[in-house]
């Protein structure tokens, strides 16, 4: 039996086990159109002549370059400045103040932004520090972003973005005030990507290089994992986060039932997550 747009069900099960074993996302059954949408450039720029044969030739050569430009294609989330507003509005007007209160001996905030695809989410934060708290210019602001896409860090690193990218979410107050136009794209300016440190960090494997966390943006990401890898992920996030920061996530996800250690705090529209007090 074939599947819509060409992909035959047998390769199509070795795309999602390929996701699956490298980076835990489970691709859902109806998503055959995101290979022929996204691998056919891949397969006729490595020379094959249709998706089957690239499917075939990555089904039997040792993992490669190849491989993983097919994974990245198949998980990059889009994503936008000022993604759903309600946490950005938590994050000034609750959070962060009272963080800046517990942290004023140490003068030093650390913020990370896991799985942050082309760069919109660690770049709307910086912008929000940088105009709504002039007083954190002479802490420590670390602001960490990551994804296991090098594709995507690239991108991110550049902080150079389309008129479409850059009209979504961002007002023209902000625009003028921290892009400027580059060849038909806008390019964030230097004190703003300076603000953001990029790293390479697949999520199932080790989040060594991280410091301690004071806030975790991991929005809309679990929604991709099945429940065992989901309760794995936030058992690293209780590791990782101190003892009075704060987790987001996506509107849609939740810690309940899959780690009683985490309660629930809501802002206005937003809701977000701490630790449970001991």
């Amino acid at each position: 039996m074939k599947q819509a747009m060409g992909i035959s069900s047998s390769d199509f099960d070795y795309l999602r086990q390929l996701i699956y074993t490298h980076s835990a996302v489970v691709l859902d059954g109806d998503k055959t159109y995101l290979a022929e949408l996204y691998l056919q450039s891949i397969a006729e720029s490595a020379g094959f002549a249709t998706i089957s044969s690239f499917i075939a030739y990555l089904q039997h050569q040792p993992f490669n370059h190849l491989h993983t430009q097919t994974i990245e294609a198949l998980v990059t989330n889009e994503t936008s400045f000022f993604r759903d507003t309600a946490p950005f509005e938590a994050l000034k007007k609750s959070f962060l103040p009272e963080l800046i209160q517990k942290r004023k001996i140490e003068r030093s905030l650390n913020i990370w932004c896991a799985a942050c695809s082309n760069g919109q989410e660690p770049y709307s934060i910086a912008i929000l520090i940088r105009e709504h708290f002039p007083l954190l210019t002479d802490w420590s602001i670390n602001i960490i972003a990551s994804d296991f896409s090098s594709k995507a860090l690239n991108r991110a690193r550049q902080g150079r973005y389309n008129q479409l990218e850059i009209k979504r979410g961002l007002s023209q107050q902000l625009r003028a005030k921290y892009f400027s136009p580059v060849d038909n794209e806008w390019q964030i300016n230097d004190k703003i990507r300076q603000m953001v440190e990029f790293q390479q960090i697949n999520l199932i494997h080790s989040w060594s290089a991280l410091p301690s966390i004071d806030i975790i943006f991991l929005r809309n990401v679990l929604i991709y994992f099945d429940i065992p890898t989901k309760k794995a992920l936030l058992g690293k996030v209780k590791e990782q986060l101190r003892v009075d920061g704060y987790l987001f996530l996506g509107s849609g996800e939740t810690t309940f039932n899959l780690d009683e250690s985490f309660e629930r705090v809501q802002f206005d529209k937003s809701i977000c997550y701490k630790l449970h007090s001991t």
